[in-house]
């Protein structure tokens, strides 16, 4: 009886999917509404996204455009956007704000490519802890006698050619970013 790995290559490109996610919410230079996504407003006594309270447009490639639905929250606005301290600059006009994204420096490009390395390793890390729970399940179904020995070992060199594909997509993912951060 064969191994099914279909759990495992889920789980795998849910691994992905986060790490992508998270880079997108660091900034390059360019405007972009994803950088936004973790940002919460105090509005009405209760926390919420931005894009809940407010539209959000992309004004030109170093502006986003934010129109809050209830003119009263702006000031909310402006105040989560700077306690999540993404060095962005804003400015209030009679339409609504303005996200500025400053041009980024060579020190602070290098300083986001360090950040991106510190995500990608800790995808990298949750790759190699479901990798070491699946080996440890293969071995458990041979010591029950649900799988022979051959099975094992065909189990786990399918098991190293799908990390291996993970850990490719991970690093394209990277690279991808890397890229685009140092322009």
């Amino acid at each position: 009886m064969q191994y099914n790995f279909s759990n495992f290559k889920n789980e795998l490109k849910k691994v992905n999917d986060y790490l992508v996610k998270e880079y997108s919410q660091v900034h390059t230079g360019r405007a972009s509404p994803m950088i936004l996504d973790g940002v919460s407003v105090e509005v009405y006594g209760a926390f919420q996204p931005i894009k809940n309270v407010a539209s959000i447009s992309i004004e030109d490639p170093k502006t986003l455009r934010i129109n809050p639905w209830d003119k009263e929250s702006i000031k909310a606005i402006e105040k989560g956007i700077a306690a999540a301290n993404l060095g962005l600059s804003t400015s209030i006009d009679d339409a609504g704000m303005r996200v500025i994204f400053p041009q980024l420096t060579a020190e602070t490009r290098q300083n986001l490519v360090k950040i991106l390395k510190e995500k990608l390793e800790e995808s990298r890390i949750v790759v190699r802890k479901e990798r070491e729970k699946i080996w440890e399940e293969v071995k458990a179904r041979e010591l029950d006698g649900a799988l022979t020995e051959d099975e094992k070992f065909r189990a786990k060199d399918e098991l190293q050619k799908i990390i291996d594909e993970a850990n490719a997509m991970l690093e394209a993912s990277f690279e991808k970013k890397e890229k685009e951060v140092l322009g």
